[in-house]
């Protein structure tokens, strides 16, 4: 009986851990509220310091979670052996292809170095639109999961509607409206629609606020029908509609951003990992056994990739586009930084940047896609909680459920 009820957490790691990582967006979205309270310009409030914190810590962090999925842990390992094509190939295309793009002169090729990196990031724009919409409907499946509702057709379907409808579909509305849109002013305003969109903002906000309310109440409504109701799920379904309906009513590009950003780059790496007890010991090498003892301690990864994130931020901001705004490697790193972005390196930096977008996008795909028997091994830490790793911190809790009617647990 107590082994049963353990089995069947709905929380990935518990309620702290999914609630900083997992479900992030239901305290971020308050506290940047709360901190750009009162200031006319929000990018002057105390939520630029903030975005700065948390952006330096974990921008990187979360970019190159995947990328330690797949090539330091022992759960994994397995799966990189059996899909060098997945794993080791394409991402070495993809390097070598934006290496390609932007290291020949401007003369090399009949695009300059500087429209070569207007086409690529309105690439990587789109590209990142569908990420995080996919990642919003990944979360919702590994609660459906946790849930023991897997093999539920319906609610599946209803999850990816959801999660592309609402975090792809109306974000990018959100993101036009606002103007935050990369480059919009290059394609947004060639569309033959352009005019009409400009002169009917107020009313396609409000459409798309109805559109966010009835999708919202839809799954809502769904989950309550649910046999086994999942308050992750719900609280995840809250957090994302809170986080869309403020970008939508928002006037200010800065705290769209922020909001956009912080819910959907946050450090979520910490909560993909395998359970530490899914993990298995490595048969030797010290690198492997170094990798062992940080992927055994879920915190240690998140601290190191910080760190990473931190040292990596001055190389790879510079591909990124501020438009006249603050690079944050100039805060902490000063001249060096400066210096980075206007050094011959420039055009293999921007290489990198992107080509670390790229893989980010493609590694999340791999290590993720639980439809393949294989991820789904890798990744069981995620799906399947050993109950010995969890025991000791739900005991209290276990035992007073299992005083409880059957019925009424389930």
């Amino acid at each position: 009986m107590r082994d049963m009820a353990v089995r069947s957490s709905p929380w990935v790691r518990g309620p702290v851990w999914d609630g900083v990582w997992m479900l992030n967006a239901v305290w971020l979205v308050p506290l940047a509220l709360w901190l750009a309270h009162g200031y006319s310009d929000p990018s002057a409030s105390p939520l630029a310091v903030l975005y700065f914190g948390l952006t330096a810590l974990f921008w990187l962090g979360h970019r190159f979670g995947s990328t330690w999925l797949a090539y330091c842990t022992e759960a994994y390992r397995p799966l990189m052996r059996e899909e060098p094509i997945r794993f080791v190939v394409i991402p070495l295309l993809v390097t070598v292809g934006c290496l390609a793009v932007f290291l020949p002169a401007d003369d090399a090729y009949p695009w300059t170095r500087a429209e070569r990196v207007v086409a690529m990031a309105i690439l990587d724009y789109a590209f990142v639109t569908y990420h995080f919409a996919a990642q919003h409907f990944g979360a919702l499946s590994l609660y459906r999961s946790r849930a023991e509702r897997a093999g539920c057709v319906q609610t599946r379907r209803l999850d990816r509607i959801f999660a592309l409808g609402v975090g792809g579909a109306l974000v990018l509305v959100a993101e036009v409206l606002a103007g935050s849109a990369a480059y919009q002013d290059l394609w947004v305003h060639r569309w033959p629609a352009a005019n009409w969109l400009v002169s009917n903002q107020e009313g396609i906000r409000i459409s798309a606020l109805l559109v966010l309310l009835v999708a919202t109440v839809l799954m809502l409504v769904a989950e309550a029908r649910a046999p086994r109701r999942s308050m992750p799920r719900v609280l995840y379904i809250l957090g994302l509609a809170t986080m869309v309906a403020v970008a939508l009513e928002t006037r200010s590009v800065f705290l769209f951003i922020v909001l956009w950003t912080l819910t959907a780059l946050d450090p979520r790496n910490g909560a993909r990992f395998p359970d530490p007890g899914g993990e298995p010991a490595p048969a030797g090498g010290a690198l492997r056994r170094a990798f062992h003892a940080l992927n055994t301690r879920p915190w240690a990864i998140v601290l190191v990739l910080a760190v990473a994130s931190v040292f990596l931020l001055p190389f790879l901001e510079v591909e990124v586009n501020q438009d006249g705004g603050t690079y944050y490697g100039d805060r902490i790193f000063g001249a060096i930084a400066t210096g980075l972005r206007t050094s011959a390196w420039v055009p293999v930096l921007v290489a990198a940047g992107f080509a670390t977008g790229f893989m980010h996008y493609l590694l999340d795909r791999s290590v993720y896609r639980m439809s393949d028997p294989r991820v789904r091994a890798a990744a069981r830490g995620l799906l399947v909680q050993p109950p010995a790793a969890i025991r000791a911190s739900i005991e209290p809790a276990v035992a007073a459920v299992s005083r409880w009617p059957v019925t009424a647990r389930r």
